[in-house]
C-alpha cells in the first residue's frame, strides 16, 4: 500500500485459518482482502486445493492464487505434539480462529474453544462443519454437494420430473464462507461494544436453508411443496430463458404489470400486453404456457443481439448468458474493476476481485496465493520468536516444512 491508500477495515485483525479446501478457506480470503492478517495453517503437503482443477505450469491450480490471495502460508504438521503446540500459540495471538474441520476433531488436539476460554476470553471461534456442532448429525461427513441437498437447494433446482441438478460450483461452500464472514462481523462488531468473544457455528446445509426464501411459510401455511421449476420461477411469470436465432440464450424478466406490456408490444404481440386475463402475475401465472411459447416463438425468429436491443428500448430487463470469455470481453465488468491481475513467476493472471466494494475503505489483493510454507520464517521463527535452534530443530523432525 502506499501512504495514500485508505485503510483497509479489517486491518490489526489476526486470523488463524485452519482447515482445508473451500468453505474455511474462502472465509478466510473474504476477510484477508479487507485487510485481516490471515495466516493459514497447512498440512506438510499444503491445501489439497492447490493440485484441483486445472493447474499452471508449475502444477499448482489457477484456482489457488485466487483462493489463497493475501494469505501467510505456514505448514505445521498437526500428528505431532509440537505441532499443536505451535498452533496454541498462534490461536493465542489470534483475534479469530477458523476451522473446518469435522465436529471434535480440534477438541482431539486440546485446542477448541473451551480450551481458550479462560486463558484468551476475546476469542471469536468460528466453526464451519456440514451439519453444525450440535445435533444427531452433528457427527457426519457433511461435504458441500451432499449439504446442498438436506439444505432444500436441490430439490428446487432442475426440470420437473428430472434429476436434482448441481451447479457447476461448489456454491454450498463459498456460501457457507459468506455466512462465517458475517457471523465474524458480528461478533467483532460486539465485541467492540465491550462484549467478549464468542463461538460463531456454521453449518453448511444451513447456509444452503438460508436461501429458500418462502418455501418453508408456503408449505406450512398452505401445505404446498416449492417444486423444480426449469429454468422459470414458480409463481412469478414471465421470466425465462428463451433460444434465439443464433443459437444463444437471453433471459427476459417481463413480471412487472407495465413491463410486461411493454415486453409484449416489443415483441410484436400487443393483443397479449392488452389483454385484461394478463393484466396481473396471478392471469399470468394461469397462462405462463401461452405467454412463454409467443416469448419463445418471436426469440426464434432474431439473433440474441437484436432480442436485446429491441428489449433495451422498451425498458424490459432482459440480457444474455455469460461464460468466463464474455465477462472478461464486456466493458461494464470492466469498468466496474471485476478482476485485478497478479503475477505468477513473472506471468500475468487476472483473478476476480472480491465484493462488496465499499467506497472509502476498498479491499485489495496485496499477492496471490503463494507456495507451501511461504511464511513460515516470518509467522513462526520471527512471530513465535523461536530461536534459530529451536526452529531448526522443528524444520529436522518435519513438524515445519516448506
Amino acid at each position: 500500500m502506499t501512504e495514500n491508500s485508505p485503510r483497509l477495515p479489517l486491518a490489526g485483525i489476526r486470523v488463524i485459518e485452519l482447515g482445508q479446501l473451500l468453505a474455511g478457506p474462502f472465509t478466510g480470503t473474504l476477510l484477508g482482502y479487507f485487510g485481516a492478517e490471515v495466516i493459514k495453517v497447512e498440512p506438510p503437503g499444503g491445501d489439497p486445493i492447490r493440485g484441483w482443477r486445472k493447474l499452471d505450469d508449475d502444477g499448482t491450480s489457477f484456482w489457488w492464487r485466487s483462493l489463497g490471495r493475501n494469505k501467510k502460508c505456514v505448514t505445521i504438521d498437526l500428528k505431532q505434539d509440537d505441532g499443536i503446540e505451535l498452533v496454541r500459540q498462534l490461536i493465542g495471538s489470534a483475534d479469530v480462529v477458523i476451522e473446518n474441520f469435522k465436529p471434535g476433531t480440534m477438541e482431539n488436539w486440546q485446542l477448541g474453544p473451551e480450551d481458550f476460554r479462560t486463558s484468551h476470553p476475546q476469542l471469536i471461534y468460528t466453526r464451519i462443519s456440514g451439519y453444525g456442532q450440535t445435533g444427531p448429525y452433528a457427527p457426519k461427513p457433511g461435504y458441500a454437494s451432499v449439504c446442498e441437498g438436506i439444505g432444500g437447494f436441490r430439490y428446487v433446482n432442475g426440470f420437473p420430473g428430472g434429476r436434482p441438478v448441481r451447479p457447476n460450483l461448489s456454491m454450498g461452500d463459498t456460501v457457507a464462507g459468506i455466512h462465517a464472514a458475517l457471523g465474524i462481523l458480528l461478533a467483532l462488531f460486539e465485541r467492540e461494544r465491550g462484549g467478549t468473544g464468542q463461538v460463531v457455528d456454521i453449518a453448511l446445509y444451513e447456509s444452503v436453508f438460508n436461501l429458500l426464501e418462502a418455501v418453508i411459510p408456503e408449505y406450512d401455511g398452505a401445505g404446498v411443496i416449492r417444486e423444480p421449476s426449469g429454468s422459470t420461477v414458480t409463481g412469478i411469470v414471465p421470466t425465462n430463458t428463451y433460444l434465439c436465432r443464433d443459437n444463444k440464450y437471453v433471459i427476459i424478466g417481463g413480471n412487472g404489470d407495465s413491463i410486461f406490456q411493454r415486453l409484449m408490444t416489443a415483441a410484436g404481440r400487443a393483443d397479449m400486453a392488452a389483454d385484461p386475463r394478463l393484466a396481473s402475475n396471478a392471469g399470468r401465472v394461469v397462462h405462463e404456457a401461452e405467454i412463454d411459447q409467443a416469448l419463445s416463438d418471436w426469440c426464434a425468429g432474431l439473433d440474441s443481439s437484436e432480442v436485446l436491443a429491441i428489449l433495451e428500448g422498451a425498458g424490459v430487463p432482459a440480457g444474455p448468458i455469460y461464460s468466463a470469455a464474455d465477462m472478461l470481453a464486456d466493458p461494464h465488468f470492466q469498468a466496474r474493476q471485476l478482476f485485478e491481475q497478479v503475477e505468477i513467476n513473472g506471468k500475468p493472471l487476472k483473478i476476480p476481485a472480491i465484493l462488496p466494494k465499499l467506497g472509502g475503505t476498498p479491499g485489495r489483493t496485496a499477492w496471490p496465493g503463494p507456495e507451501v510454507g511461504a511464511h513460515n520464517d516470518e509467522v513462526l521463527r520471527e512471530g513465535l520468536g523461536l530461536s534459530p535452534e529451536q526452529y531448526a530443530d522443528l524444520k529436522q523432525r518435519g513438524i515445519i516444512r516448506g
